[in-house]
């Protein structure tokens, strides 16, 4: 490990044993390449298919340049500390990390919630989606989404680095976690960011009280759909996104629900990896796999490179 100097801080990684610690950054560094392929071949098939040009793909478009930016915030700089054998990480570098994770993570949150309520009106309100989902609406609906995740990771941000910090200056995790920089707080200067904790916790609420809401009308006017078509192609485009948010939701819930611990556990870290890692590299897949569309445009785009 490098000097460690009261600049900064000391991430400690998975495992004290170097050979544990350099297979899990060469599991890191697969999951991290998967994951810039799915959602670069996303990105460049919604972009280039015509037939792809609607707003739910727009959506779909700008979650997986999210999910590259999420995925990028913490895993490549683990890669790095993990093979040269350093867990520093100064303390300028720790409020970046801190800010694009947490604009990231909330981002996330709201562009699941937007594309929600783009399913609620093409499956509930078809004749007016067109006139609802406009042009602007949808570019409103992003430049929204990524405003919201700037001052939540403004707000996160500047309340935990009010505080002063104490002890040891060791985060038990892979990356700058703002629960674990807590615990290093001097007794109880944590109290802005608890309540800047609180506030965002109740717009997440309020986020998925309303993509429950969404689904819940969904689900109830596809059962009531005369055609065995037309309830499995809107089930087709609906259960991918359920999936994300599913994926994304409960392992982010836990994940902050569950009672914090001096030494994490095997689980603890699983858990972490699970909201970190694994949400933006299955994205792509989820999608993928269950849109025939996208599908039927990542062949043409293959085929256009062979010829």
């Amino acid at each position: 490990m490098a000097n460690f100097t009261l600049s900064g801080f000391l991430l400690m990684g998975f495992s004290a044993m170097p050979e544990v610690e350099i297979l899990l950054a060469s599991l890191f560094l697969v999951l991290y390449l998967v994951a810039l392929t799915g959602n670069i071949l996303i990105i460049t098939t919604t972009f280039k298919d015509n037939s792809l040009h609607s707003p739910m793909y727009f959506f779909l478009k700008h979650l997986s340049f999210l999910d590259l930016c999420y995925i990028s915030v913490t895993v490549p700089r683990s890669i790095y500390n993990t093979f040269m054998h350093s867990g520093y990480i100064s303390l300028g570098e720790c409020i970046v990390q801190c800010f694009a994770f947490a604009l990231c993570a909330s981002a996330e949150l709201f562009m699941l919630t937007v594309m929600s309520y783009d399913r609620y009106v093409a499956i509930c309100l078809p004749l007016h989606y067109e006139i609802i989902m406009d042009v602007s609406k949808c570019v409103h609906g992003v430049l929204g989404v990524w405003i919201s995740g700037v001052i939540t990771g403004a707000m996160h941000t500047a309340g935990t680095f009010s505080i002063h910090f104490c002890g040891s200056h060791i985060i038990h995790q892979f990356f700058c976690d703002i629960p674990q920089l807590l615990k290093l707080s001097c007794s109880s200067e944590y109290m802005n960011e608890f309540g800047v904790s609180v506030f965002l916790s109740l717009m997440a609420f309020l986020c998925i009280t309303f993509i429950g809401l969404s689904y819940i009308q969904i689900f109830s006017t596809v059962l009531r759909m005369p055609s065995a078509e037309g309830r499995a192609k809107a089930f087709s485009t609906c259960l991918p996104h359920l999936a994300v948010i599913i994926l994304f939701i409960s392992t982010g819930v836990f994940e902050f629900l569950k009672p914090p611990s001096d030494s994490p556990s095997a689980l603890d870290i699983f858990l972490t990896i699970m909201y970190t890692v694994v949400p933006p590299t299955l994205n792509p897949m989820i999608y993928s796999l269950r849109n025939k569309a996208i599908m039927a445009a990542v062949k043409k785009v293959f085929q256009r490179r062979k010829a």
